[in-house]
C-alpha cells in the first residue's frame, strides 16, 4: 500500500508529458471538526494517488486545505469522492483561472497543527461567527463604498504583483503579522467602517473575519472564495473587473494573469515585470523579480556572490553547503537588502490613514 510519492519531479513531469491528458488545477478549503487527522490523510492519499492527482494537501483537526491538479477525465471520480465525505460534500472548488498540466508534480498530503498558519489561539473566540460572504458583484458595491477599508489579507510578495484598486497592501511577511498591524491601526473605527477583506482563495478571510468580530469589529465583510471566484464570476456573468495585475498562487504557474496591467518592477533593474523566481543558487533560494534580461545577465541568480557560487561544479557546491543553515533570504520572499528595486518598506497604513480614513 502506497502512502507516499515515490517518483522525482523530473519522473513526474516525464509521465505526464507522455501521458498527453489535460489537467486541471484547483483547490479547496474548509473548517470543519477531523477527530484523526491521520487516518483521514493516509485514505485521503491512497484515493487520489489512484486517481493521479498531484498536489499540496494540508489536514488538521480543525480542517483540510487543498492545492492540486488531476487529469480533466478523472474530475468527475475525484468530485464523487469528495461528495461521499460528509463534511467535504458540495464543497466549492476554485478551478484556477490559468490551467497548466505541470503546475505541481508530486502529491503531498500532510497533518498539520493548523491548515493555515495563523498563530491564533481558536480556544479564545468563536471560530464559525464569521464576517459576511459576499459575491463579486457585491464585493464591487462595497469596494466603492467610501465608507470602506479595503484590506489584502494576503503577503507582501503577493499584493506587489497584483492587487484590488483601491486596496490597502500591508507590507507583511505572513498573515499572522497582519493581524495584529490591521486589529491595531483600525481600533478607531471599529463602529462605523467597512472593514472589507479578500485573499486568494477565501481561506485567510475566513479566520481573520472572525478574529475582527472577536476584537469588536460591527461590520466585517470577506470576498467569498477569494480572488480566484472573483475572476470566475467576472468572467461568467461579464462584471466590471476591479482587480489589476496578477494572482500570486502557491504551485509552479506562480501566478494567474487577472488583468493585463503590469503593476510590479524587476528587483534588480527596476523594469515594470512581475514574474517571480527563485534564486538558482540553492544555498539562497531566495523568490524575487527578476525579469529576462536580468535573468540572462546574472545566470538566474539574485546577487553577484550566488552567481560565482552557482557556477561552480556540482560537487563544490554541495561541499559550500555543509554544515550551513539554509540563507533566511529563503523566507525573505524578496526582502534581501542587496535587491536594490525590492519592494519599499515604510508605515504599513500611511496610504491607509492619510486616503481612506477621513
Amino acid at each position: 500500500m502506497q502512502l507516499y510519492n515515490k517518483l522525482s519531479v523530473k519522473e513526474r513531469a516525464a509521465l505526464i508529458e507522455e501521458a498527453g491528458k489535460e489537467r486541471l488545477t484547483l483547490s479547496f478549503y474548509t473548517y470543519a471538526h477531523i477527530l484523526n487527522p491521520q487516518q483521514l490523510r493516509d485514505d485521503l492519499f491512497i484515493k487520489w494517488d489512484s486517481l493521479d492527482v498531484l498536489g499540496r494537501i494540508y489536514i488538521a483537526q480543525e480542517g483540510i486545505n487543498a492545492q492540486l491538479s488531476l487529469p480533466a477525465e478523472n474530475f468527475e471520480a475525484f468530485k464523487n469522492h469528495l461528495d461521499s465525505i460528509d463534511f467535504l460534500n458540495g464543497i466549492r472548488l476554485n478551478i484556477a483561472v490559468e490551467q497548466d498540466n505541470m503546475s505541481f508534480l508530486k502529491l503531498k498530503v500532510k497533518v498539520r497543527d493548523k491548515i493555515v498558519a495563523d498563530g491564533l489561539n481558536d480556544d479564545t473566540f468563536d471560530v464559525t461567527d464569521k464576517g459576511v460572504h459576499l459575491s463579486a458583484k457585491d464585493f464591487n458595491e462595497m469596494l466603492a463604498n467610501p465608507n470602506t477599508v479595503c484590506v489584502d489579507m494576503r503577503n507582501h510578495y503577493e499584493s506587489e504583483i497584483g492587487h484590488f484598486d483601491g486596496a490597502v497592501t500591508p507590507d507583511v511577511d505572513t498573515f499572522r503579522e497582519s493581524l495584529d498591524i490591521i486589529e491595531a491601526d483600525l481600533r478607531e473605527h471599529k463602529e462605523e467602517k467597512n472593514l472589507l477583506m479578500y485573499c486568494t482563495g477565501g481561506i485567510r478571510c475566513e479566520k481573520a473575519s472572525a478574529y475582527y468580530k472577536h476584537k469588536g469589529f460591527k461590520n466585517v465583510y470577506q470576498l467569498e472564495g477569494g480572488i480566484i471566484e472573483y475572476t470566475r464570476q467576472v468572467n461568467a456573468d461579464g462584471i466590471e473587473n476591479k482587480f489589476i495585475g496578477k494572482n500570486f498562487v502557491f504551485d509552479d504557474r506562480r501566478a494567474e494573469k487577472i488583468s493585463d496591467d503590469v503593476i510590479a518592477k524587476c528587483h534588480q533593474c527596476g523594469d515594470p515585470f512581475d514574474v517571480h523566481t527563485n534564486c538558482a543558487n540553492d544555498a539562497c533560494h531566495l523568490l524575487f523579480l527578476q525579469c529576462d534580461t536580468c535573468k540572462e545577465e546574472m545566470n538566474n541568480c539574485c546577487s553577484t556572490n550566488c552567481k560565482e557560487i552557482h557556477a561552480l561544479p556540482f560537487e563544490e557546491q554541495k561541499e559550500l553547503r555543509k554544515g550551513q543553515s539554509n540563507s533566511n533570504d529563503i523566507f525573505k520572499k524578496g526582502r534581501a537588502d542587496h535587491l536594490p528595486y525590492k519592494k519599499d518598506l515604510r508605515n504599513i497604513f500611511e496610504v491607509l490613514k492619510t486616503d481612506k480614513i477621513k
